[in-house]
């Protein structure tokens, strides 16, 4: 094998994992600001506020959160594909740089594959191909984007505001 030579790499990942949470979290805040006799202010002001009004207490805040909740995660996955990736370089030492990449769109729906990483020659299969457990610092990603994708990911705003809010 030389640079730009093609070979076959084949995931197969059979992946099991079971989470389980629960949380709680409790927050109470009570606050208020009066100006009281800040440089009489107060007093120069009632002229001109309605009446009943008043700048005592100027502002007051109150807040409340409570939050619980208990979720679980229960993943088995089953991935099996097959890639043609090449090869990028080949290395003093004899080993095989290699980078595969693939994308397939259906239906609006675009999945990715990319596979990337090192090869020993006697590895590779006479059929011209390696399996993903043989590839040295393996770089395996597979996603999508599209409709679907879109539709599970929160709205951006609700994304924003779940990190600025402090409440």
């Amino acid at each position: 094998m030389q640079r730009g030579d093609i070979l076959t790499v084949v995931v197969e990942i059979d992946d099991r994992a079971e989470i389980s949470n629960t949380s709680d979290r409790s927050r109470q805040s009570d606050q208020q600001m009066s100006v009281g006799s800040l440089f009489g202010l107060p007093q120069r002001v009632a002229g001109f506020l309605p009446d009943g009004a008043s700048l005592d207490p100027a502002v007051s805040l109150s807040s409340s959160a409570s939050d619980g909740g208990a979720g679980s995660i229960r993943r088995n996955e089953k991935l099996t594909l097959r890639i043609a990736a090449t090869v990028v370089s080949v290395l003093p030492n004899g080993l095989f740089e290699i980078l595969g990449t693939q994308q397939v769109v259906v239906n609006f729906e675009m999945r990715e594959l990319v596979v990337s990483g090192f090869v020993r020659p006697e590895d590779i299969s006479r059929l011209n191909e390696i399996t993903y457990d043989k590839i040295a610092s393996a770089r395996i990603a597979y996603g999508g984007a599209g409709q679907i994708t879109d539709m599970q990911q929160p709205r951006v705003g609700s994304q924003i505001l779940d990190h600025v809010l402090p409440f």
